[in-house]
């Protein structure tokens, strides 16, 4: 694989970067472009418009300022639309390992927003390592061409190594790789917020039992996979709301529930207000309601408990 690619106007890239072969590379994609990665760690940034992303994890949906990070075996195919521009970099697992040699950092799969901030430092950076490795095409990995952006990307990621630490384990290596394993399981809950997971399904994605990976889920991010899962379907189902013309009866199927009565209560219970009207006030441009209901919602939820 080239270090530097770009897909544009419909173009379609298959990139193959095999472990050994190049060691960081930078591809954009762009208007109705799309890329398929086989192999190598990839961090995805969405600049403008939006894209269409689908991997062993899931599908997903990426809109500017959103960020999306894969494993090695993911195999992400990243599809723009009209106006959409993506910029990508990939990465072997020797790259990752000589960055957390010089940074004592890691990059891990996962799912996100940039400040507007950061997505132009990110960009700049992207733009200054297409340029170093544009200069030095087939050099051996050198960790100076992809510092900065390396850097920057895991500051990014900083509020979810924060985790680390939390992570059983006795070295810190240890920690890191079941850190990798579950933050890799709750970006598949995302990209399946379409149906109901099976924690079998999870499990067999981390190589953990499933005793092993539901407490070790719950104590790293203080829910279960059952309620991370329906919250983020309920989530899904807010966006679809908001963002297309389904009918309720499609937004509760396209969110994994077999009816739509079981979804009225779930998405009330959630959100304090009924689908339609979430939708409503939405249209009127006053989501403010709808988050402010939400949080009395939960609030309500959470003295119920503690009583």
């Amino acid at each position: 694989m080239e270090q530097v690619q770009w897909a544009d106007r419909g173009q379609l890239l298959q990139l193959d970067s095999p472990e050994g072969a190049v060691q960081g590379g930078c591809i954009g994609v762009s208007r109705l472009g799309s890329v398929q990665v086989s192999g190598g760690f990839s961090f995805w940034l969405q600049l403008h418009g939006s894209s269409w992303v689908e991997a062993k994890e899931g599908k997903f949906r990426l809109r500017s300022g959103d960020w999306i990070a894969f494993e090695k075996d993911s195999k992400p195919t990243v599809q723009a639309d009209r106006f959409g521009v993506c910029v990508g970099l990939t990465l072997t697992g020797e790259a990752l390992r000589e960055m957390t040699r010089f940074a004592d950092r890691g990059l891990y799969a996962g799912r996100g927003q940039m400040t507007r901030h950061d997505a132009r430092i990110g960009l700049r950076l992207w733009r200054e390592a297409a340029a170093r490795l544009a200069d030095n095409p087939g050099a051996s990995f050198d960790a100076s061409l992809l510092r900065p952006i390396l850097l920057h990307l895991a500051g990014v990621q900083r509020d979810l190594a924060a985790r680390i630490p939390r992570c059983p384990g006795r070295s810190r290596s240890r920690k890191r790789q079941v850190f990798g394993r579950l933050q890799r399981a709750r970006l598949y809950l995302e990209g399946n917020c379409d149906r109901v997971v099976r924690i079998s399904e999870l499990a067999e994605l981390t190589s953990f039992s499933s005793w092993y990976f539901s407490k070790t889920f719950h104590s790293l991010y203080e829910e279960s996979p059952q309620a991370a899962s329906a919250r983020m379907r309920l989530e899904h189902a807010a966006d679809l709301l908001t963002s297309t013309s389904m009918m309720i009866g499609e937004v509760a199927a396209a969110s994994g529930f077999d009816n739509c009565c079981s979804f009225a209560r779930a998405f009330r219970a959630r959100f304090g207000v009924s689908a339609t009207r979430y939708r409503a006030a939405a249209t009127r441009g006053e989501p403010g309601k709808t988050q402010a209901a939400a949080r009395k919602s939960l609030e309500r939820k959470s003295l119920a408990t503690n009583a």
